[in-house]
C-alpha cells in the first residue's frame, strides 16, 4: 500500500486547520489536511460571526491583535473579505457596577490597541438611541466587527489548495501513531497518510485525539443557538451584545446589509456526539426573543425565520488548547476554544504555521499549553 507524505499532516478541517494549512504552504510545508464530514461544517461555519478583540482574556489579545492584522488583509492573501465588515462593537450592561467592570478592562495597558470608549447614561442613549432603557453603560471598540462564518473554512481551504495544500474531505481517521520520527494516520477508507509532524485541530472532538498521546483534557461540549429574523431595513451596523454574569441575559446580534439580524446567546443545548448533531433548544430561543425585546424593543414584531445550532469544545477554564505537545516531539494542537475561536482563526493559523515551521512563535500562547492540565482529576471527556 502507499503512504501519501506530506511535511504536516493536518486533522480537522475547521477555520483553524484550513488557515493553517494556507500560512504552512506559505512557509513552504508539504501539508496534507484531513476532513471527515466537509470542510467548515461545524463550529467554524455555525457560530455567530463575532469579529470581536474586546471582552477576551487579556492575555489572548496579543494573538487576537494578529488575527485582526490579518482580517483587514483577506482579500490580498485568500482572495476573499469573508463579508468581513469592520462595523464596531458594544458591550452594553444592566447595572451601573458593571460599567466600572468595563472601565477597568478599558484602562488594561493589553487592551492600548482596541481604543475603547465607555458611555453611560444620556451620552450611551443619545449615541445608540434604540437600547432599550434598561441599559446603563457600555464600552464601544471602534475597529472590531463580523464576518459571515459560512464563508470561512472554505475560503481558506480553496486558498490553500491554489497554494498546493491537498485536502482530503470525507476522509474519517481510523488510527493515529507515532512512528519513529514521524507520524502516521490510518483511514476508514484504508488509505495511509505520514508526516514528520502532526496538527490536531478537531474541534470538538481534539480530546479524543490527544487522549490517544496520553494528554486527555476536560472537554466539554455544547451547543450554541442562534436565530436570524427576516430582513428589515439596514440600520443596526454595530455589533452588540450584554455583558452580564447572569446566563439568561447573554444575548448579542448583528444586522447584516441584507437586512437580516442575527441573534446569538442563551441557553445551549447537549450535542450528540455520535450522529455530530446539536438540536435546537426552543427555551434558549423563547429566551432571546425575550432578551432581545429588553435589549432592543424595536425588534418586538420582527419574525424568526430560522434557528440552528453548532458543536463546539470547551474547556474548564475558557481558554483554548494551542501550541506543542507536552508529551509527544512533532504533535501539535489548536482546539477547543470555547465558543469565541472565531475571529482567532486566521491567527491561530498564523501562529500555528510559525511554530510547525520554525518551532518557535512571536506571539505568547504558553498560557494555552495543553501541559496546564497534566495531572489534573476529571480529565475523561464530557463528550465520550
Amino acid at each position: 500500500m502507499t503512504v501519501q507524505q506530506s511535511d504536516v499532516l493536518i486533522i480537522g478541517g475547521g477555520l483553524m486547520g484550513s488557515a493553517a494549512a494556507f500560512f504552512l504552504r506559505r512557509r513552504g510545508q508539504s501539508v496534507t489536511l484531513l476532513e471527515r464530514d466537509q470542510i467548515g461544517q461545524y463550529a467554524s461555519g455555525v457560530n455567530f460571526g463575532n469579529v470581536r478583540r474586546q471582552g477576551r482574556y487579556l492575555g489572548q489579545l496579543e494573538l487576537a491583535n494578529r488575527s485582526w492584522a490579518l482580517w483587514k488583509r483577506l482579500p490580498e492573501l485568500i482572495d476573499d473579505d469573508l463579508e468581513f465588515i469592520a462595523s464596531g462593537h458594544m458591550r452594553v450592561c444592566y447595572r451601573e457596577d458593571e460599567i466600572a467592570e468595563l472601565e477597568a478592562y478599558a484602562a488594561a495597558p493589553e487592551a492600548r490597541e482596541l481604543d475603547l470608549q465607555i458611555y453611560r447614561g444620556r451620552e450611551l442613549h443619545e449615541r445608540f438611541p434604540f437600547l432599550g432603557p434598561d441599559v446603563k453603560g457600555g464600552s464601544y471598540a471602534p475597529h472590531d466587527g463580523h464576518a459571515n462564518p459560512r464563508l470561512a473554512a472554505p475560503a481558506f481551504a480553496r486558498a490553500a489548495v491554489r497554494a498546493g495544500a491537498r485536502i482530503e474531505e470525507r476522509t474519517e481517521v481510523s488510527e493515529v501513531q507515532k512512528v519513529g520520527g514521524g507520524f502516521l494516520v490510518g483511514t476508514s477508507d484504508g488509505r495511509q497518510f505520514s508526516a514528520e509532524r502532526l496538527l490536531i485541530t478537531a474541534g470538538a472532538w481534539g480530546q479524543k485525539l490527544s487522549e490517544q498521546f496520553g494528554e486527555p483534557v476536560p472537554l466539554d461540549t455544547n451547543g450554541p443557538q442562534m436565530a436570524v429574523t427576516e430582513p428589515v431595513p439596514y440600520a443596526l451596523p454595530t455589533v452588540i451584545g450584554v455583558y452580564t454574569k447572569i446566563p439568561e441575559e447573554v444575548i448579542y446580534f448583528r444586522q447584516i446589509p441584507r437586512g437580516n439580524i442575527i441573534i446569538g446567546g442563551g441557553y445551549r443545548s447537549k450535542p450528540d456526539m455520535l450522529t455530530r448533531r446539536a438540536q435546537v433548544e426552543p427555551r434558549s430561543i423563547l429566551n432571546q426573543i425575550q432578551q432581545m425585546r429588553r435589549l432592543l424593543p424595536g425588534v418586538g414584531n420582527l419574525n424568526i425565520i430560522r434557528v440552528w445550532s453548532g458543536i463546539e469544545g470547551y474547556l474548564p477554564d475558557s481558554l483554548p488548547i494551542m501550541g506543542p505537545s507536552g508529551q509527544v516531539d512533532g504533535l501539535y494542537y489548536a482546539f477547543g476554544f470555547c465558543g469565541h475561536g472565531f475571529q482567532l482563526g486566521p491567527g491561530v493559523g498564523d501562529v500555528m504555521a510559525e511554530l510547525i515551521a520554525t518551532g518557535s512563535t512571536g506571539t505568547s500562547i504558553d498560557a494555552f499549553s495543553i501541559r496546564r492540565f497534566a495531572g489534573t482529576t476529571a480529565q475523561r471527556s464530557k463528550a465520550s
